[in-house]
């Protein structure tokens, strides 16, 4: 059983919940970049949670099924078509031998998350059937897909059930995104600080799985010192660190770009910060020129984001009987 890609829309990759346990080698967690709606799609089509589907960026792919199967897209407002009628997002829909998946515009959101039932079945690299291109990595021959792919299926039950609106997770306008001030912090003046979480700002063109650059806030004033011996003559610049997913760089001071799933591990630019856990999946979902704002957090409070994240998807597994 099988899925044949037709056409395989602007970037498509097969994801699922990433590869733990490498980034000290290098190897990021990669996986989806909204882990909350990967989850809702799997769930609608009676996967494993963590179960491989199909990230599309922008624009969706096409795609002719050769058995039946169900299908549930969720995550950015990408309308599905089968054979031509719509069908709904956030919704479970059976498909038969022949259907062909094609999406209309992307109305809202940036990723959507195509589940199948029975998950696809790439081979498992590390622990995951994720794919991460720049390593050439796991999904479908450590590439996008490209017109004449062919996606082998795992054997899977027949999924129903849709998640209503109230169940969904979506960046507002502007997105806050909540982050914890961190290790270099003091670097920036305390003027700087407060204009930095006052200033909206917008996602750049420069937005990928690597990291979400933005732009229009205020330049950063750092405080003055004697750069140490390996760290670079700009102030942003600091010596080798590591950086945690959700980092907060501003190299040169002026943009800011938040590392995402594929982010590289270490480098030489001071951290700001880190977006929390629990408003990463919101990022995935931000469009060029979308505002955003950052917003101080305590640790307390990101440990209650994470809590009430675990309590919505709990919210979801109730709803549909798992």
């Amino acid at each position: 059983m099988a899925v044949n890609v037709i056409s395989p829309g602007l970037s498509t990759t097969v994801q699922d919940l990433g590869r733990p346990g490498y980034y000290h080698l290098g190897i990021p967690l990669s996986g989806g970049m909204d882990r909350f709606a990967l989850r809702a799609a799997n769930m609608l089509v009676g996967n494993d949670e963590g179960a491989a589907v199909l990230e599309a960026v922008f624009m969706g792919p096409e795609l002719e099924f050769t058995e039946a199967a169900t299908v549930a897209v969720a995550g950015g407002e990408l309308p599905p078509k089968l054979n031509g009628d719509d069908r709904p997002t956030w919704e479970a829909f059976p498909v038969k031998p022949g259907d062909r998946l094609t999406f209309g515009f992307l109305k809202s959101g940036a990723r959507a998350y195509i589940a199948v039932s029975g998950g696809i079945d790439v081979p498992v690299k590390l622990g995951s059937r994720s794919t991460y291109t720049l390593g050439a990595l796991g999904g479908h021959e450590g590439r996008a897909l490209k017109a004449g792919d062919s996606l082998p299926l795992g054997k899977g039950i027949p999924g129903k059930g849709a998640i209503p609106a109230n169940l969904r997770r979506q960046p507002g306008n502007p997105a806050e995104l909540r982050m914890l001030p961190g290790l270099y912090w003091h670097r920036i003046t305390a003027a700087a600080g407060k204009q930095f979480f006052a200033d909206t700002w917008k996602v750049a063109p420069e937005a990928d799985r690597i990291g979400y650059r933005f732009k229009g806030g205020t330049a950063l004033e750092f405080v003055p010192r004697e750069q140490p011996f390996g760290a670079g003559s700009n102030p942003s610049n600091i010596v080798d660190a590591c950086y945690p997913y959700g980092s907060i760089q501003v190299p040169g001071g002026t943009e800011p770009i938040v590392l995402h799933r594929d982010a590289v591990s270490g480098g030489g630019y001071m951290m700001l910060g880190c977006v929390i856990s629990a408003d990463m999946d919101l990022i995935g979902q931000l469009q060029p020129h979308s505002p955003a704002r950052f917003v101080e957090v305590t640790m307390d409070q990101a440990l209650a984001a994470r809590h009430d994240r675990q309590a919505a998807l709990a919210a979801l597994r109730s709803h549909l009987g798992r």
